[in-house]
């Protein structure tokens, strides 16, 4: 077991799956600066750990998965200094580290989750949420624009029309709407949820780990152009990702009518 800033963020590293979880329970895993700063710093260990294959983003507890900025230290700043550059210092490059990851990361929505805590979730690939929890999109109910990307990732995942809607409105979503709705991929019962991540995160740490952080970085970069800057950089992938041993070994299983074992190299 590894630990990062250990009473707010922990680490467990088991056979290639990172395990980070907010561990605020007590406050429905809400986000005050030890937790964003223990989190940062997960983040950028697992991002950087070959051993490392697949992350897996949760909440300690069964009440919540995180309901994003803890509003009480928000308080206390908005009377003491400006609260708004951990917006940049935290949120900006915990979503970054999140979307841009070159290894999957799973979001295990295991309980309510609002606010910023929508937010990371949506920048994970993969959503599996328990049927008992919930989303609610808070910012305007707190007089707030929204942050932590949530400009861009909901949209794309639910529609411009069905986004407004969501941020202007607010209100919550039950795991079968979230579903419906396209915002998330996956919804078990609660007992079942570990079990869930688990087979999913089984089969990207024994899958191409270059090959699949390749995938991500052709989505993403394929979003802010035109169809020849996507070929280019496929192009440049693909000669990336064909140079590997995962590529090579898969390979001499195919013509060997055998099935590969990936390495992540």
């Amino acid at each position: 077991m590894n630990t990062a800033s250990p009473q707010a963020v922990l680490l467990d590293v088991e056979q290639g799956v990172a395990t980070v979880t907010l561990n605020r329970p007590e406050a429905m895993n809400a986000l005050d600066r030890t937790v964003k700063e223990g989190l940062l710093e997960a983040l950028r260990s697992v991002a950087e750990d070959p051993a490392v294959r697949v992350v897996v983003l949760t909440g300690a507890g069964d009440r919540a998965f995180c309901v994003g900025q803890d509003l009480k230290e928000h308080v206390t700043l908005l009377e003491d200094s400006s609260p708004w550059e951990t917006v940049t210092e935290h949120y900006n490059p915990i979503v970054t580290l999140l979307a841009e990851m070159p290894k999957p990361v799973i979001a295990r929505v295991n309980g309510a989750c609002a606010g910023a805590g929508v937010a990371f979730a949506m920048a994970c690939d993969v959503r599996i949420m328990a049927a008992e929890a919930t989303v609610t999109f808070a910012f305007s109910g707190i007089g707030l624009s929204c942050d932590s990307g949530t400009s861009w990732h909901l949209p794309r995942l639910v529609g411009t029309a069905r986004a407004k809607e969501l941020l202007l409105l607010g209100g919550r979503l039950s795991a079968q709407e979230a579903l419906d709705m396209g915002l998330v991929g996956s919804v078990v019962p609660a007992a079942e949820l570990d079990e869930a991540v688990q087979a999913v995160a089984a089969r990207f740490a024994m899958g191409p780990t270059l090959a699949f952080g390749a995938i991500k970085s052709a989505l993403h970069h394929a979003q802010g152009t035109d169809l020849q800057g996507a070929l280019a950089h496929e192009a440049t992938l693909m000669k990336r990702t064909g140079s590997s041993e995962d590529h090579r070994n898969a390979v001499d299983a195919f013509l060997a009518k055998e099935q590969p074992r990936f390495t992540g190299r």
